[in-house]
C-alpha cells in the first residue's frame, strides 16, 4: 500500500534539447513529468534539484557525467495505472521501463522507484 500523502516516482536525469518531446510521449502513455527545480511541494526546489542531481551522477562513479547539467525530473503515474489505494501494479512499471529505454540516449536512471509527497499541480484562487 502507498503511503497516505506520498507518490511513487522514477528519478531521471532528460537531455534538456529533447525534454518537451520527452514530456510529451510520456503524457500520451499517462504518465506524468515533473522537473524537480519546479516542484511546487518543496520549498527550495532548485535547490533539491541540483542536490539530487549531483547525488545521481556521484552514484554513478562517473558513467553520467554527461548529464551534469541535465534537467532532473519526477515521472509519475497518470490516472489510468492506478487501483486506488493498491501498489503501482507491475504492467506500470514496465511500461514506465520500456518508455525509458526508448530514450536511452538522452537519459540516466536506476530502476526502481522512490516515494516523494503527492506532487499537485498548483491550482489559480480564481
Amino acid at each position: 500500500m502507498r503511503p497516505r500523502g506520498h507518490e511513487n516516482v522514477a528519478t531521471v536525469l532528460v537531455n534538456p534539447a529533447v525534454l518537451r518531446d520527452f514530456e510529451l510521449d510520456l503524457m500520451a502513455a499517462d504518465f506524468r513529468v515533473w522537473p524537480v527545480h519546479r516542484v511546487p511541494t518543496f520549498v527550495d526546489a532548485p535547490r533539491l534539484a541540483f542536490q539530487l542531481r549531483r547525488s545521481l551522477i556521484d552514484f554513478s562513479q562517473g558513467r553520467w557525467a554527461d548529464a551534469a547539467e541535465w534537467t532532473l525530473v519526477w515521472v509519475t503515474f497518470g490516472e489510468s495505472w492506478l487501483d486506488g489505494d493498491e501498489p503501482i501494479p507491475w504492467p506500470a512499471h514496465e511500461a514506465l521501463w520500456e518508455k525509458l529505454a526508448e530514450y536511452a540516449e538522452d537519459t540516466r536512471y536506476n530502476l526502481g522507484l522512490g516515494g516523494v509527497p503527492r506532487l499537485t499541480v498548483p491550482q489559480d484562487p480564481h
